[in-house]
């Protein structure tokens, strides 16, 4: 049988450590790589594993890769201190490292809960992730945010459930837009280095992916919930854009620094 390595990366993470690490503590191997956590983090997971180390965040993918390149095993499995994994899908990677599969990594549906409900439409669910894969088969796709993996061989598909415990409140919701909206232009710049903000972008683009997700994905089915997060979801869109916007006219003006756009320049603001 072959062995996992379960990968988590951390920060202020003290109410969902244990839920968490609870889930997969039957693994070969848990490595956690922490970036320098002010409450009882580190301590709750040295309770699960040995193997917790301590890095300046650059991103989570490059925090994540930190940890792959600790790891040990012959498969990894890369989690999020908000997830759960569930019995059906923990029984499914034992038959894969079993050797009962032909793939070298494998994707699985995450199933988001929101405001204290689990979501089911408005583009949140089913939610495929890649997070599988042999150590020796798989490269990053390093972005600000959004970064991932993927592998050189065969995928393949899982059907269990990762349970994502994600935003309490809609405070919580909130609180991580301020930051994925700045991260999020520097992967929009990166996709074109030309990228402009209209009038219309700012407009138009909200509206769309509103009735996107409310509308044409079914957000509506998920009730008031489902409302609650289209509307943020455009709010979204249109902060994307107001940055891109402010980023372009600060960049024209050439007076000061530039708006944050990296984990690296969101990490030094926050510590001043």
């Amino acid at each position: 049988m072959q062995t996992l390595s379960v990968i988590l990366v951390t920060l202020n993470e003290e109410k969902n450590i244990d839920r968490c690490l609870g889930s997969v503590r039957w693994a070969d191997e848990i490595v956690v790589v922490d970036s320098f956590s002010s409450d009882r983090t580190v301590e709750l997971a040295r309770k699960y594993t040995a193997k917790v180390y301590q890095h300046e965040y650059p991103g989570t993918s490059k925090q994540v890769e930190r940890g792959i390149n600790y790891a040990t095993g012959d498969w990894i499995f890369v989690i999020d201190a908000d997830e759960e994994m569930s019995g059906e899908l923990a029984a499914e990677v034992r038959e894969v490292l079993r050797g009962n599969g032909d793939a070298v990594g494998y994707e699985f549906i995450r199933k988001p809960s929101a405001f204290g409900k689990w979501i089911e439409h408005g583009g949140w669910f089913p939610d495929y992730q890649f997070r599988f894969f042999r150590k020796d088969s798989y490269y990053p796709e390093h972005q600000e945010i959004h970064g991932g993996f993927n592998t050189k061989g065969k995928r393949g598909r899982l059907t269990g459930y990762l349970y994502h415990h994600t935003y309490a409140s809609v405070y919580a919701y909130v609180e991580k837009m301020n930051e994925y909206t700045s991260l999020h232009v520097s992967n929009k710049l990166k996709a074109n280095p030309a990228a402009e903000a209209r009038w219309h972008n700012l407009i138009l683009n909200p509206l769309s992916h509103f009735l996107r997700m409310f509308i044409s994905k079914k957000g509506y089915k998920d009730g008031f919930h489902g409302l609650v997060l289209a509307l943020l979801d455009a709010t979204y869109t249109m902060l994307l854009y107001a940055k891109l916007w402010e980023y372009r006219m600060r960049q024209k003006e050439g007076k000061g620094a530039l708006p944050p756009t990296t984990n690296v320049e969101l990490n030094a603001l926050k510590r001043k």
